[in-house]
């Protein structure tokens, strides 16, 4: 039992039940019902972290504890909650002591929740990804278990006003088959990436599907579907520019000597 989880658990379901989110969800069976895995998942918008621990919930109440930047585990409000879901931190200066701690977890026998496209993709489409999630995978021989989310970017991402109200959304969560860590971490990152690319068409073609055309223009459907969203290599430039903004403002603070 682990009161705090379940008492985040809980108070999640209220939230999304407020908010009137309508949920499809696929591919629970694949999630392992006993023993480690890495969680592989897309990223698109602020709230993916609460989301995709949904299939491993439906699958035996399988809790998962999530890499997420350092920067919220420092916060005053979400840092205790955070350490008392026994998440993991990410200092992307310095990432060898978060691979550690996420393979002990692995080894013995969570599930580790992970982005592999480090940050949201602001085109809504799969970036290209880091290997860490395939290194975890072959040092803790835990199966990688891919799973998209579609949909919640209505609610929160970057670069666009949060919707936190009664909104009806839909959101559908497919997770696909394990993939085994057998092979090289660049050959297992490019399997992972062809499966969570085809399995992010099928849920954008399923949701068509379910709930009719997306909006033309619409800034969360991707500019390939009709939409509003920059295209890959756009958002791909975008990121470079603000990472290069951040870095020049702390080159300055350094060399101003302010923290």
């Amino acid at each position: 039992m682990e009161p705090v989880y379940d008492t985040v658990i809980s108070t999640a379901r209220l939230l999304w039940l407020a908010q009137g989110l309508k949920f499809k969800i696929s591919g629970v069976e694949n999630v392992p019902k006993d023993g480690p895995g890495v969680i592989a998942i897309n990223h698109t918008g602020y709230l993916d972290f609460t989301l995709a621990g949904i299939p491993a919930f439906l699958q035996g109440k399988r809790k998962v504890r999530f890499m997420a930047k350092k920067e919220v585990f420092d916060n005053g409000i979400s840092g205790p909650i955070m350490r008392s879901l026994r998440h993991i931190p990410v200092d992307r200066g310095a990432g060898a002591q978060s691979y550690k701690a996420a393979v002990d977890y692995l080894k013995r026998g969570e599930l580790v929740g992970v982005y592999p496209e480090a940050t949201i993709s602001r085109s809504f489409e799969i970036k290209e990804f880091k290997s860490g999630a395939a290194r975890m995978a072959i040092e803790s021989g835990a199966p990688i278990i891919p799973t998209v989310i579609w949909g919640a970017q209505r609610i929160w991402t970057k670069g666009h006003p949060k919707n936190l109200g009664r909104h009806g959304y839909k959101v559908m969560i497919g997770v696909a088959d394990p993939i085994e860590p057998i092979g090289t971490p660049e050959q297992i990152t490019a399997k992972l990436h062809d499966v969570m690319s085809a399995k992010l068409h099928e849920l954008q073609d399923d949701y068509v599907q379910l709930y009719g055309p997306y909006p033309a223009g619409a800034y969360w459907v991707p500019a390939r579907l009709g939409g509003g969203a920059p295209t890959l290599d756009e958002a791909n430039a975008m990121d470079a520019a603000e990472q290069a903004e951040k870095a020049a403002k702390r080159a300055e603070r350094e060399a101003t000597g302010e923290a």
